[in-house]
C-alpha cells in the first residue's frame, strides 16, 4: 500500500515547558524530523553546517527571500534565521513527519503558508509550576525568571489558536499524548485518499 505524505507539525512552548526533553523522545521514532533552519550568523564552536543549522551568507540568505523559498524568517541581532521549504518539502515526499520548533509568532506565519500543518502547543502545568522548573535550573536571575513567566503567559494566551494543547506534567504522558495526536490526524478521512484508492482498487 502507497505510503501517504508525511505532516508538517508546528511545535511550540514558553521556555521550562520540557520542550527539548520532549522532542529528544519524539525524535528516536524515525519517522519524525526537525526541520533545520537557516541562519546567516557564524557558526558557533563544535557547530556543524546542515546539523545545527544551514549557514547561509547575507547575500544567499536575500536571494532565498527574494525567490519565495522560505516558509517563515525573521531577523534578530542583525542575523536572519529562517525555514527553508525545501529543508521541509523534501521529507513529507518521503513520508516523514517534520517537526518546526517554532515561538508563537513564527507558527502563526506557518498558519498562513500552511493552513493544514498540525499545530501543537506545549503548556506547563500552572504558571507556578513554570516558575519552580525555571528557578530549579539555577542558570538564571529572579529577574530573568519574571520576563520569562511574563513572556510565557503571553504565550500561553495564544494556545487557543493551535490545533492541540498538550500539558507536560508527565514527560512519558506527553510524549504519548503528541503520538496519539498524530495518529488520530494520519487516521481523518481527508487524509486518506491513498488508502481509500488502494483499497477500491484491491476490491
Amino acid at each position: 500500500m502507497k505510503m501517504n505524505k508525511g505532516r508538517l507539525i508546528v511545535f511550540s512552548a514558553p521556555s521550562g515547558c520540557g520542550k527539548g526533553t520532549m522532542l529528544a523522545e519524539i525524535l528516536k521514532n524515525e519517522r519524525f524530523r526537525c526541520s533545520v533552519s537557516a541562519t546567516t550568523r557564524s557558526p558557533r564552536e563544535g557547530e556543524l553546517d546542515g546539523i545545527n543549522y544551514h549557514f547561509l551568507t547575507r547575500e544567499d540568505f536575500e536571494r532565498h527571500i527574494a525567490a519565495g523559498e522560505f516558509l517563515e524568517y525573521a531577523e534578530y541581532c542583525k542575523n536572519f534565521y529562517g525555514t527553508l521549504v525545501s529543508e521541509v518539502d523534501s521529507y513529507l515526499e518521503k513520508g516523514i513527519n517534520v517537526i518546526l520548533e517554532i515561538e508563537v509568532q513564527g507558527a502563526m506565519k506557518i498558519k498562513q503558508k500552511r493552513p493544514d500543518a498540525i499545530f501543537v502547543f506545549i503548556a506547563p502545568p500552572s504558571i507556578g509550576e513554570l516558575t519552580r522548573r525555571l528557578r530549579k535550573r539555577g542558570t538564571e536571575s529572579d529577574e530573568v525568571i519574571a520576563e520569562r513567566v511574563s513572556q510565557a503567559a503571553g504565550e500561553i494566551a495564544m494556545a487557543e489558536k493551535y490545533d492541540y494543547v498538550i500539558v507536560n506534567d508527565a514527560l512519558e504522558d506527553a510524549v504519548s499524548d503528541f503520538f496519539a495526536v498524530i495518529r488520530a490526524e494520519e487516521l481523518k478521512a481527508v487524509c486518506s485518499g491513498e488508502i481509500i484508492n488502494e483499497v477500491l482498487k484491491n476490491a
